[in-house]
């Protein structure tokens, strides 16, 4: 991966990424799960039993399964139970405005055509130009998560994703912000805090659930100390799957999410 890494900064010419297709994600990075034929009655028992967050369902009406991305920690244990039904991709999966279009079916899906990094921050800042005059700061909090995201959102800052130069940047008190960023699936004693929070945001704001613990619950579901799902504490405007989503997932988040909103 350091290789993978040095060589990707080389071929830039400079530190920034510019290029999703460029990514410094290594063959064997964990992005997504992908259906690659339909699994048989067996398969599916298998797959709905292997999964540790109930990611993988079945659909009786036309035999067919689902995979929720934003249940999904990619442990992949699904693709080596049934390798000749799903495989792992180093491609991440894309945000979604709703929790039913982060879903992916074992039926052949359409997939949106990728955007450079470039691309995809040149519009956000158009777009943060448009609504919120210069720039877009950002609130992150963290309601009760295993900080994996965490450091996926730190990263947006360095030099390889630079998310500054699209004016975006990050701030300590919620009057400040435009966004929250929210990661954990909001446990239960976070959740009066994540509510104060939101409350102590100016509209209009924007909320962003970050990671599968968030859209979910992810690994700690739905039990006495989580609520399963920041969505349940505070309205979301847009879901990131992904355990944790990489930086330029977390950028497409912010484009869906500004996009959302009225101009």
């Amino acid at each position: 991966m350091i290789k993978t890494a040095r060589k990707g900064i080389v071929g830039n010419g400079i530190e920034t990424i510019k290029n999703l297709s460029d990514s410094l994600s290594s063959e064997n990075y964990h992005g997504s799960a992908i259906f690659t034929a339909e699994p048989t009655n067996d398969q599916r028992k298998i797959l709905e039993d292997i999964c540790p967050t109930k990611a993988l369902f079945s659909i009786k009406e036309n035999n067919a399964m689902g995979l929720d991305n934003g249940k999904c920690i990619m442990c992949g244990y699904c693709s080596e139970s049934a390798p000749q039904t799903i495989k792992i991709s180093n491609k991440p999966a894309i945000p979604a405005k709703m929790k039913s279009q982060i879903i992916d079916y074992s039926s052949p899906q359409t997939l949106p055509s990728e955007k450079s990094y470039e691309q995809i921050g040149n519009e956000l800042k158009e777009k943060i130009q448009k609504m919120f005059g210069r720039s877009l700061a950002i609130r992150q909090v963290d309601a009760g998560s295993c900080n994996g995201c965490e450091i996926e959102i730190t990263a947006l800052n360095n030099p390889i994703y630079d998310i500054e130069r699209f004016g975006i940047h990050f701030v300590a008190s919620p009057r400040h912000a435009d966004v929250l960023l929210v990661t954990g699936p909001a446990s239960r004693n976070m959740a009066i805090a994540l509510l104060r929070t939101y409350e102590a945001t100016p509209d209009p704001k924007i909320v962003i659930a970050v990671g599968a613990c968030a859209c979910s619950g992810g690994i700690f579901g739905d039990t006495y100390a989580t609520t399963g799902g920041i969505d349940n504490v505070v309205p979301v405007d847009v879901y990131i799957p992904g355990c944790p989503p990489r930086p330029e997932v977390l950028l497409q988040g912010l484009l869906l999410a500004v996009n959302r909103m009225k101009t």
